[in-house]
């Protein structure tokens, strides 16, 4: 009964669907997709598979992208045999999707609407479908396992923010989560929580964050001033980096900007927002705040270094992990603003300190983790943004120390994709 008055909801949502996708592709300068997000692959496509035996890996966005790096890794050199199927939900995910080497056919997640779940389905046949944190869609795990297809949830999660909201419908999740073959959550109180909504206790497990797996990898001194030359950044500037920024924040970096500026800091500001789209909102902010910036997509037409006081502005994606290598300190956005912060992992895994908001309830761990080891700060305002990075910047000597902290913690806590794995192969035999 539950799927009845599901569909009939996706069938009345329908209307806002499609204006709202052709709006992001438009406003985004990519394609629709409608046929692949209702199932329709083309057949040329699946047969670059080969025929081959298909492991279906989902993950929704770039966030979730990046944290099944190192299991996809794991996957290509366990099951060389075997092809990946990637898909995601949205664009900036597909394109960070498509680079990555392990993976062999990319593709959309369908609407979950029954005829386009099973005409994908049935066009890959995937051995077994691997979902990557808590993407739970009723008809697409109902209609896997009506065709004998497991499914396994990896890296599972379930936020303070989420968890009332799901709890008073675990009436309706019950018969849902009964789909999964097995659940791997990330922490102990993510699989009470997944068993208190309905999920039976046997299937779950704790198999830690795959996000520690992410591989440290700190630049030399040389390889860093080779990458800092790339983007036209001369030595002598110190490089700040605000990653994946959302709306309300830039106009907090800019004022903390300003401030680090004041104290006579030789220093060059990296905005990186969130969405790419954005570009052209913090461009407007950058010129209204009268400080001179380039565009990433842009940078190759640049005829002279960057100078104190200036900025680089990102509209590109794909680059973040590079530009966070080159930095001296990064902010980590999304988490000035209550969105539930991003991963600080993944500037710590590059030895380069980090410093984030009060808002991390979807990294609440990683953010405990982080804090308790000394390999970031946490701010609860624009104001200390300001005077904590200002101190950083003065201070070379805590920086390193920092940088250091972020990596061992990383170091002393990998092993989630061994766990992960030890259930997909399992699933696979």
């Amino acid at each position: 009964m539950i799927y009845f008055f599901y569909d009939i909801l996706l069938w009345v949502a329908l209307i806002g669907i499609i204006p709202y996708h052709l709006y992001r592709s438009a406003s985004r300068g990519r394609r629709a997709a409608f046929a692949e997000r209702f199932g329709s692959i083309p057949p040329e496509r699946v047969a670059t598979l080969g025929g081959k035996e298909i492991i279906w890996v989902h993950a929704v966005s770039v966030g979730e992208t990046m944290a099944a790096k190192p299991l996809l890794t794991a996957l290509r050199q366990r099951f060389p045999d075997k092809r990946i199927v990637l898909s995601n939900v949205t664009e900036t995910g597909r394109s960070i999707g498509e680079k990555l080497p392990e993976v062999d056919l990319c593709i959309y997640l369908p609407f979950d609407y029954r005829f386009a779940v099973r005409r994908v389905l049935q066009s890959l046949r995937p051995s077994l479908v691997v979902i990557v944190e808590t993407e739970i869609w009723p008809n697409f795990l109902r209609t896997a396992a009506g065709l004998g297809i497991p499914t396994v949830m990896v890296n599972g999660r379930i936020s303070d923010r989420s968890f009332g909201r799901y709890l008073k419908l675990d009436w309706f999740f019950r018969p849902v989560l009964a789909h999964f073959t097995a659940l791997c959550m990330q922490t102990d109180e993510d699989a009470r929580r997944i068993i208190a909504i309905g999920a039976d206790s046997g299937r779950v497990h704790v198999t830690k964050n795959l996000k520690y797996d992410i591989p440290s990898v700190v630049l030399s001194p040389e390889r860093k001033s080779l990458l800092k030359k790339e983007y036209r950044v001369p030595a002598s500037l110190i490089v700040l980096t605000a990653g994946s920024t959302h709306a309300g924040e830039d106009e907090l970096v800019l004022a903390a900007y300003r401030t680090i500026l004041a104290a006579g800091h030789a220093c060059l500001l990296v905005l990186v927002p969130r969405h790419p789209e954005r570009a052209g909102q913090v461009g407007e902010l950058l010129k209204k705040e009268s400080i001179p910036f380039s565009l990433r997509s842009e940078l190759k037409d640049k005829t002279s270094d960057f100078r104190t006081g200036e900025a680089l502005l990102v509209d590109t994606v794909g680059e973040l992990m590079t530009i966070y290598s080159l930095s001296d300190l990064v902010f980590v956005g999304g988490s000035l603003v209550p969105t539930g912060g991003h991963n600080v992992l993944e500037p710590a895994s590059l030895g380069v300190p980090v410093v984030f908001g009060p808002h991390m309830s979807n990294f609440r761990e990683i953010a405990a983790m982080v804090l308790a080891a000394g390999g970031g700060v946490q701010v609860h305002d624009g104001a200390e943004l300001a005077s904590v990075l200002k101190e950083l910047l003065a201070d070379d000597e805590r920086r390193t120390s920092m940088g250091r902290h972020g990596v061992a913690l990383l170091d002393e806590n990998r092993g989630a994709t061994d766990r992960h794995m030890e259930i997909i192969a399992s699933l696979l035999k």
